[in-house]
């Protein structure tokens, strides 16, 4: 792609009505913000270009790219599928099409797309090498094999196709050829990083750590920001006898990244070697916090528990790792002998049968042990590793290597720029939209989605401010605080001169809401509503103040709770177990909730066009657990506004936990084509 400079870029709120929108300029800002890795952006100016002139095949083709590039493979799937509707001989889109169908293990359509574009362009290395990736996958090695030796006969420095080739022949055990095949690949380009990541691997499975060693410095020097090469360095160093060069590189990874699992578990092991058992503690507490189903962590921090003499947290520890594990009989040997210390004989004497039995079962020696957490925490021999996927609990003294995809890194700090989708956010919906007249910007531009009710609002009332609706409402600053105070003196001198005018009262409660006097905000918003109860807009605020004060409430109640995760537990793909909620518990029975209910009905009954009202119900459903209720509310307000992006959010997490995973996610990727960031991560991490 062509690099293109912007001088001056023109924001989507200045583009002018549809069929208006200069389309080669708009696609023209969309492809130098995909080039920048800006694609959400990107994203955005397409949708105004296919909303435009939806019978042009390159906005379809080029929001492929972006979506491929966020990892949201299905979309960018389709998308290339209506640019071939549009253009059958758009060759780009065919290679595309292939990658994302491969991303998603449809392996033959994959390869049926990169043998389409092969007809067209018979010698392009990225199909061909493709080609052969997609064979090694469909285990049809000798075929894989006959693409790779046609790419690099015709491309003999393409140091792509010798790496990939070498994988074939890991795969295929044949270590002699994938050697040869990865120096060759350095002789011919030796400033590539993951090129000495892959060797260095290799030597590493082969025992030679020394050149292992030698060459992941090599890929550090070259590429310092990946995660992966230093965990495998700290391997390295750790079988060399290299202690404190291993703990250093593992520090150095959670300087870059306090979340990755991988360096969290390993830094654990070696801290417990060295008997740093408080801080080993701490490591596994991060590693169980981000992996709750990490029944390996938690038994090793039942062993330092134990060591660390805190008996009942070893327990319990202990207790998570056989419910999952009912045949791991040293858990029970353990088990038996933490009872049998905290004098719960008749315990002790149930899991050290149960240990015997399960060991018979095995068909391994029935002999007492003594000692099991002693004999646990000693270093196997064979110094082996295991993979990060690797669940086996038998291995659950073993340091984790990291594989070629871990940590990938962005180049943006913005989370709304570059792969948003590697960003962990938490698992939280869109929040209520309410009444204001200030709003934050949001990174992404949104849909701006158009209320007549608040058009006659504005008209009608004569505030002194725009009213607006919103959920990115904005906290006041000094100015407008004192500005606010002297508005309401204002409306009361007025209301003292026009007692029946609901107008006024609306205007006071919108100045009290803002300052946060919810009191007097309701008062005024049931005088308007008692003198006009019609008004709308009034019930409403009504009903958004109410919350508020819910939450306010609640937060004062229990002053900790404002430093709870509100988040929602996703379940796990292709489970069918509905997520968990970790959502304030509340009575589902609450008489705030259900005025705040009865309001939102009086609203939809004075006008069942306004979307705002089933978004909001559905909010207060979600918050009851009622999803089903919700996701009705949420399917009516699509139906209302089709480009509501904060529904279409909320609707695929809602789904989600309930495990509607498929229809949860195509609502995650409407969100995310619509702007909303955070949807990518989602995606990513449940597919």
């Amino acid at each position: 792609m062509k690099k293109t400079i912007i001088a001056a870029f023109i924001l989507l709120a200045s583009l002018p009505a549809l069929a208006q929108v200069n389309t080669d300029r708009v696609m023209m800002i969309g492809k130098n913000a995909l080039y920048f890795e800006d694609y959400v952006l990107a994203i955005q100016y397409f949708n105004q270009v296919i909303t435009a002139k939806p019978y042009l095949a390159d906005p379809y083709y080029f929001r492929a790219v972006a979506k491929f590039m966020l990892d949201d493979f299905k979309g960018a799937e389709e998308d290339a599928s209506d640019c071939l509707v549009r253009n059958p001989y758009y060759t780009a889109a065919y290679q595309l099409r292939g990658a994302a169908r491969q991303n998603q293990d449809k392996y033959e359509e994959a390869a049926t797309d990169y043998q389409r574009s092969l007809e067209f362009f018979p010698e392009d290395r990225l199909t061909l090498v493709n080609m052969g990736i997609v064979n090694i996958e469909l285990k049809q090695y000798d075929i894989a094999e006959k693409f790779f030796d046609v790419l690099l006969r015709r491309f003999p420095d393409y140091t792509p196709g010798y790496l990939a080739r070498s994988q074939m022949y890991i795969e295929l055990e044949d270590t002699t050829k994938a050697m040869a095949d990865l120096n060759r690949a350095i002789e011919k380009d030796p400033y590539t990083a993951q090129t000495f990541s892959a060797r260095g691997l290799l030597y590493f499975q082969q025992g030679d750590y020394n050149n292992s060693l030698a060459d992941l410095d090599e890929a550090i020097r070259l590429d310092p920001y990946f995660e992966g090469n230093y965990i495998n360095r700290g391997l390295v160093k750790y079988h060399l006898g290299d202690l404190r060069g291993s703990m250093a590189d593992y520090d150095r990874v959670i300087e870059m990244d306090e979340n990755n699992l991988i360096a969290r578990f390993n830094r654990g092991l070696l801290r417990a070697q060295v008997a740093d058992n408080n801080r080993a503690i701490r490591d596994f507490d991060k590693v169980i916090e981000m992996d709750p189903d990490n029944t390996i962590a938690y038994l090793n921090r039942a062993m330092l528990h134990n060591e660390t003499g805190d008996k009942a947290s070893a327990l319990s520890d202990l207790n998570v790792v056989l419910e999952e594990h009912p045949d791991f009989f040293t858990g029970y040997y353990m088990r038996s002998q933490l009872k049998r210390e905290l004098n719960d004989l008749r315990g002790a004497e149930q899991d050290y049968m149960l240990a015997r039995a399960e060991e018979s079962k095995a068909r391994k020696v029935a002999t007492a042990n003594p000692e099991p957490f002693k004999q646990a925490r000693e270093t196997p021999d064979s110094k082996d590793t295991r993979e990060q996927a690797d669940r086996d609990i038998e291995k659950f003294n073993l340091l984790v290597v990291a594989d070629k995809g871990e940590s990938e890194k962005t180049k943006y700090q913005r989370q709304s720029r570059g792969r948003v989708q590697n960003i962990s956010v938490p698992v939280e919906p869109e929040p209520l939209f309410v009444l204001t007249y200030y709003e934050r910007d949001f990174e992404v531009r949104r849909p701006v989605y158009y209320s007549e009710t608040m058009d006659q609002a504005n008209k009608g009332l004569g505030l002194s401010w725009m009213l607006k609706m919103t959920n990115r409402e904005a906290p006041l600053n000094e100015f407008q605080v004192q500005t606010h105070f002297r508005s309401i003196d204002n409306y009361s001198a007025k209301i003292d001169r026009e007692p029946a005018n609901a107008s006024l009262y609306f205007g006071r409660g919108m100045d009290f809401m803002l300052v946060q006097d919810y009191e007097n905000a309701l008062k005024d918003m049931k005088s308007a509503i008692e003198l006009n109860p019609d008004l709308l807009v009034a019930h409403f605020a009504r009903a958004v103040i109410r919350s508020k004060q819910i939450e306010y409430d609640r937060l004062q109640a229990d002053p900790l709770m404002m430093d709870r995760n509100t988040g929602i537990d996703l379940p796990t793909p292709g489970s069918s177990i509905a997520g968990k909620p970790r959502l304030p518990e509340i009575s589902t029975k609450s008489i705030e909730y259900e005025d705040i209910l009865r309001e939102y009905e009086k609203i939809i009954r004075l006008n069942p066009g306004f979307m705002y009202a089933y978004y909001n119900r559905a909010e207060i459903y979600s918050l009851e657990k009622d999803y089903r209720a919700a996701i009705a509310d949420y399917t009516k307000a699509v139906e209302l506004e089709p480009q509501f992006a904060e529904a279409y959010f909320n609707r695929g997490i809602a789904r989600l936990s309930i495990g509607e995973t498929h229809e949860g996610l195509d609502d995650l990727r409407k969100a995310g084509e619509l702007g909303i960031v955070q949807s990518y991560s989602i995606i990513k991490r449940m597919q």
